[in-house]
């Protein structure tokens, strides 16, 4: 047996991937074997996680359609359009026709959408996921071709309700399995103080990085936080918070550039509550971890998606949102001390994501995947 898994090639694409992956090899039957497949833009980071899980790699040209329009876009739309995208689909079509899987299954994003439409021309079953309330143009494309849709939100739109499975965004296990002790001994922790970690990103957003510093040093007296902000933006916050900060609040503010898998998964266990953008991969991994939260969502992201995204959440009332327009030193401060002050919500949020957050939404993929392989 053989699966292609395909998407845009970011780690909102390729996390999910690969607890899907993981969850998959679970439920093999002893008796039979799958191989797994890439077939994605290039992406060194990517491949390499990906091939830590025994997935073999095959990259493609990747080009995309921009909706905004000025001299530059347009040129790099006439590219795309007339040079990339054909590119993509002949070396989709040649490893779909090479490979010839048993299933295909999308991610969504424009790295993905020529794999989809070779499975299409050539009869491959195709499943695809969507992580976001609002559907990119791509996976809104793939929807035509999908015989089902998995979705994380219930309120998912556009797609038509007889393909469509709320399952949740599939999540890292690996982030639940953090340690308090050793988050303690690897942050420096000092105690005393409720512990806030603030995520960029997994390539850090320097504008709530540069917000998050705006805070300081009010935020610390009253707070201890743990920071990722972005291997490109580590040195440059080292220097803001060394000016800003004096020696004796200094102990309270741990920036990192990178988390690593078990890095993340312990600052998620000790942290009282997390401040990040709006993906579906942070809120998901976020509602896991049971932890309350202020979403601060990208203004630029495509259909407004972090956007629905963050008031869908919380809307069942796990978290507060802060758009970026608001975000001010004082105002932040406030909503945040308002949130540890007030007890009742604040047990109430939890009890919220509790049942609101949908841990398992990879075995449940896997199952559905593994039933159409093996019965």
């Amino acid at each position: 047996m053989k699966i292609v898994l395909t998407g845009g090639g970011t780690g909102g694409h390729i996390f999910p991937l690969i607890s899907i992956i993981r969850d998959i090899k679970k439920k093999i039957p002893s008796n039979k074997k799958v191989e797994f497949f890439y077939v994605g833009p290039e992406d060194n980071y990517a491949s390499a996680l990906l091939k830590n899980e025994g997935v073999k790699v095959k990259n493609i040209c990747s080009g995309k359609i921009r909706r905004y329009w000025t001299p530059k876009v347009i040129l790099k739309n006439l590219i795309d359009i007339f040079f990339k995208i054909p590119i993509s689909f002949c070396q989709s079509f040649y490893y779909l026709f090479v490979l010839a899987p048993d299933l295909v299954f999308s991610k969504g994003g424009f790295g993905g959408i020529t794999t989809v439409f070779s499975s299409f021309l050539l009869r491959t079953p195709l499943f695809i996921h969507e992580s976001d309330v609002a559907p990119g143009l791509a996976n809104k494309i793939s929807s035509w071709m999908a015989l089902e849709i998995f979705v994380s939100f219930r309120e998912t739109e556009y797609f038509p309700i007889n393909k469509m499975i709320l399952v949740g965004n599939p999540i890292r296990k690996k982030i639940l399995q953090g340690n308090k002790e050793r988050a303690k001994e690897n942050f420096e922790i000092t105690g005393g103080k409720p512990i806030v970690l603030v995520i960029g990103g997994s390539q850090g957003a320097k504008r709530v990085n540069d917000n998050i510093l705006n805070t300081f040093p009010s935020f610390l007296l009253d707070f201890e936080v743990i920071h990722q902000c972005g291997e490109n933006n580590i040195e440059e916050v080292w220097i803001e918070s060394g000016v800003i900060l004096s020696k004796s609040l200094q102990k309270y503010y741990h920036p990192r550039g990178f988390l690593s898998e078990k890095e993340i998964a312990d600052a998620y266990s000790i942290a009282d509550i997390i401040v990040s953008r709006a993906g579906a991969g942070s809120i998901f991994e976020i509602a896991a971890s049971n932890k309350p939260s202020i979403l601060i969502p990208l203004p630029e992201s495509a259909q407004n998606h972090q956007v629905k995204n963050a008031y869908t959440y919380a809307e069942h009332g796990c978290c507060l949102v802060i758009e970026e327009s608001n975000f001010t030193t004082g105002f932040f401060l406030e909503r945040i001390q308002t949130l540890f002050e007030d007890k009742k919500k604040f047990r109430n949020m939890k009890k919220a994501i509790e049942e609101f957050s949908k841990p398992k939404a990879s075995e449940i993929i896997a199952q559905y995947i593994n039933s159409y392989l093996f019965l």
